[in-house]
């Protein structure tokens, strides 16, 4: 959410940071409610004012003049009838601020769209094939390891199972990925519910913003997350972090959920878009003054699953034009499929600043008693399967059909070669 105080002290900035996203808003229409609301809170704080002085005169009386007494009545009846209209106006104010995207950085690149995006580095170069690699679809159903039938029979379009060396893999990932962030990057690991509340939605920015995309349970109100990256918002939501707690490093697995009514018609074929996927995410509460290092810095922890996967990948900075709601600047991992021929975003790592933390209300000191400041929040993909598993079966893919296990994954899969 951004500060009022940012709208009024720079509404050109903010006009421009929506023109640059290709996005619209009143912000006449903000102006004016806070600046009503402003007036109102003033009338009333000045009515309380005068009613408790009032009564502080009638207290002292033996004999309680009925004109003055009429006249606290009223003037109770009025400041009752203010503070209504300044609840109004506070809830139309929040309607029209939970759907202000964060302000663009400074260093993003000014675009329209994902053809705008620049990229900013690669490494490994994409293996040669003496004969045409399959799609991991094909080299899942020859292995028996992917069975998309059965997926689409239990639950319908956009599922699939993974059987056999297929879920070991998927397993294996996951728990490497784990181990790496944890043992050598310095977060800490997060099991979080997979369900959360629908403040917690609203706190990370996917509410009411991305209400369709997501999976809800009326009856208990309750809502799937889409990924780790809400619940570990939400870890220290209402908060004061005491100076020195900063900063803070999660990495959580989740299973995550999304209608995918954004992207519907695209990629039908395979595992690379589906309504309930697995993802490793990174997650990091800073201060101010250092969240931009700490971005590139977890761009490097994303990148080391990809190296010690030896899996070519690609840097892109995304541009104005595709960037996240709640990001201020984001870069995005993408590692290359052969047989599938295309790049695939694996990870999409994003520097919020002060926008989820003032949704969530987490804020931290920096000095023992100084005046508490909103805290910076990062959020990436660590990596987010089942398109790093896709990468792996069709660059590790053999002319026999076989799959050669990766070498830092043999110990979790106790195989070298899945046949």
């Amino acid at each position: 959410m951004l500060s009022l105080q940012l709208i009024r002290q720079e509404p050109e900035l903010v006009m421009r940071s929506l023109a640059n996203r290709g996005e619209d808003a009143d912000l006449s229409r903000i102006l004016s409610l806070d600046e009503e609301r402003r007036r109102l809170l003033q009338e009333v704080e000045s009515l309380r004012s005068r009613r408790k002085q009032a009564s502080k005169e009638i207290a002292k009386m033996k004999e309680k003049p009925a004109a003055l007494l009429e006249e606290m009545r009223d003037t109770g009846e009025t400041i009752k009838s203010l503070d209504e209209e300044i609840d109004r106006i506070e809830q139309d104010l929040n309607y029209l601020l939970l759907r202000l995207p964060n302000i663009v950085h400074s260093k993003v690149p000014i675009g329209r769209d994902e053809r705008d995006n620049v990229q900013v580095r690669s490494w490994g170069k994409p293996r040669e094939f003496d004969y045409e690699p399959l799609p991991h679809w094909d080299i899942g159903t020859r292995l028996g390891i992917i069975d998309f039938e059965r997926g689409v029979k239990i639950s319908g379009s956009r599922f699939y199972v993974l059987k056999g060396p297929g879920a070991r893999l998927e397993r294996a990932l996951i728990a490497f990925m784990l181990d790496l962030h944890t043992k050598e990057n310095g977060y800490t690991e997060v099991y979080p519910p997979f369900m959360v509340k629908q403040e917690s939605m609203v706190g990370s920015g996917n509410l009411p913003k991305f209400a369709d995309n997501l999976y809800h349970d009326a009856e208990d109100d309750i809502w799937f997350v889409p990924t780790a990256e809400v619940p570990l918002t939400n870890f220290h939501r209402d908060e004061i972090l005491e100076a020195g707690a900063l900063p803070l490093y999660y990495v959580a697995y989740t299973a995550c959920f999304r209608r995918e009514r954004m992207s519907a018609g695209k990629d039908t074929r395979g595992i690379k878009r589906g309504h309930q996927f697995d993802k490793v995410e990174l997650y990091k509460f800073v201060e101010e003054s250092t969240s931009d290092r700490e971005l590139e810095s977890m761009v490097a922890n994303a990148e080391e699953v990809c190296r010690r996967l030896d899996l070519p990948y690609r840097i892109i900075q995304l541009c104005s034009g595709d960037l996240g709601f709640a990001a201020t600047m984001s870069y995005d991992i993408e590692i290359w499929a052969p047989g599938s021929r295309e790049w695939l975003e694996v990870s999409s790592c994003s520097n919020c600043g002060d926008f989820q933390s003032r949704r969530s209300n987490i804020r931290y000191r920096e000095q023992p008693g100084a005046k508490p400041r909103f805290v910076h929040t990062l959020n990436g993909s660590g990596l987010a399967l089942p398109r790093v598993l896709i990468s792996v079966l069709e660059n590790y893919q053999q002319a026999d059909g076989s799959v050669i296990v990766p070498d830092v994954l043999r110990a979790f899969m106790g195989m070298d070669v899945i046949r």
